[in-house]
């Protein structure tokens, strides 16, 4: 019977810093970083920097360039699935599940109606697959929209026809993103994108999945509610664990409980790993956060793109700053503290502050 780790909160956030290769010691580049981490989340928001290089710069700090991501993605050493990106070896783990799209056994509801909808336009998918060999890769607009039912939604994607099929497609591993223009992305046939290489059987894979995870998570839920794209849970990889203070079952990867810990601060994207799942964020580092962007200004407390700020193995605090790229100037609205800062940690902080908008090349100013 595996052991039963008894970790104090302490325990369990030195555990996460440690996964996400944000102690003092700073990963060797980006690709150590992906492979590390396992994924870094393409988003076009860009209040400060767009996230994956939000990401990427707070690990690797001024050694990073965002010409690095797109290099190694002009290469493919790295990929983009679904808005992740990924090491390209990695697509080994996503074959054998696209292979089988929706999924094998009895479908659930919403699997069924994908699928069915799928087949329904059947005729559609065949031709953007035609358009794309012979002339990808192609933007979105530029494929045909030759659906017979439509997409329909409550939501932005009701009637985005082509490019709701397309990221089934992609869930299909019948096309890739092959490179972006701009804000739009280039479509072509996967085959053309993707590595060579066996696939894992489905099981083995989704088990892979779950230990590179936790590998860059530390600790995590072995169940959690179902997050879109990539899970927040783990299963049964590593070995499981009670954190004082916290209900539930938790997993944790012993080798991030191995060796010293040298923290420092650090500032993170929203969407960054270490405060991506709010609730764990809450239980572990007892930070309340939320993405505001979508708020009326006036019920905002700490800004429209408040980064969180890291301090050792606690979150303590949000920055509110832009990014005013025509201007040049990097504006500091305001540094919320969720606890009384020591000198040594402004410092820091400021330190930080002052890197961040060195590397974006713009001139820092605090608003009065």
């Amino acid at each position: 019977m595996a052991k039963v780790h008894q970790l104090s909160r302490q325990d369990a956030r030195r555990a996460a810093v440690r996964a996400q290769l944000l102690q003092r010691e700073r990963p060797d580049g980006l690709l150590s970083v992906v492979r590390g981490l396992t994924l870094l989340q393409l988003d076009p928001i860009s209040a400060v920097a767009p996230s994956a290089d939000l990401v990427a710069w707070s690990r690797l700090g001024a050694a990073y360039s965002p010409s690095d991501l797109r290099a190694a993605l002009e290469d493919r050493r790295l990929v983009e699935l679904r808005a992740l990106v990924r090491p390209a070896e990695d697509l080994a783990l996503y074959r054998a599940a696209m292979a089988v799209w929706p999924g094998s056994g009895e479908l659930t509801g919403w699997r069924r109606q994908y699928r069915d909808w799928v087949q329904a336009n059947d005729r559609c998918r065949r031709d953007i697959l035609d358009r794309l060999r012979d002339r990808g890769p192609l933007p979105s607009r530029e494929l045909p929209d030759s659906t017979d039912q439509p997409w329909s939604s409550t939501g932005w994607t009701n009637n985005k026809n082509v490019t709701q099929l397309l990221e089934f497609m992609v869930q299909r591993g019948e096309v890739a993103v092959a490179g972006r223009k701009g804000r739009d992305r280039l479509w072509d046939l996967a085959e053309r994108v993707y590595p060579d290489g066996p696939a894992l059987p489905v099981e083995e894979a989704v088990r892979e999945r779950d230990r590179r995870r936790l590998r860059a998570l530390g600790v995590a839920r072995a169940r959690t509610g179902e997050f879109p794209v990539e899970p927040a849970d783990v299963r049964e990889a590593g070995e499981p664990a009670v954190v004082e203070g916290v209900k539930g079952e938790w997993r944790v990867d012993p080798a991030m409980l191995d060796g010293g810990f040298e923290g420092r601060a650090a500032l993170l994207s929203p969407f960054d790993r270490l405060v991506h799942d709010r609730t764990r964020a809450q239980e572990l580092f007892e930070f309340d956060y939320q993405l505001e962007m979508y708020k009326p200004a006036a019920k905002r407390r700490w800004g429209y793109f408040a980064l969180p700020i890291l301090w050792g193995d606690r979150l303590v605090g949000k920055l509110d700053a832009t990014a005013d790229r025509k201007a040049g100037v990097f504006t500091v609205n305001a540094v919320h503290q969720d606890q009384p800062f020591t000198d040594a940690m402004t410092a820091a902080v400021d330190a930080e502050i002052a890197g961040l908008a060195g590397w974006l090349g713009l001139d820092l100013r605090r608003a009065t």
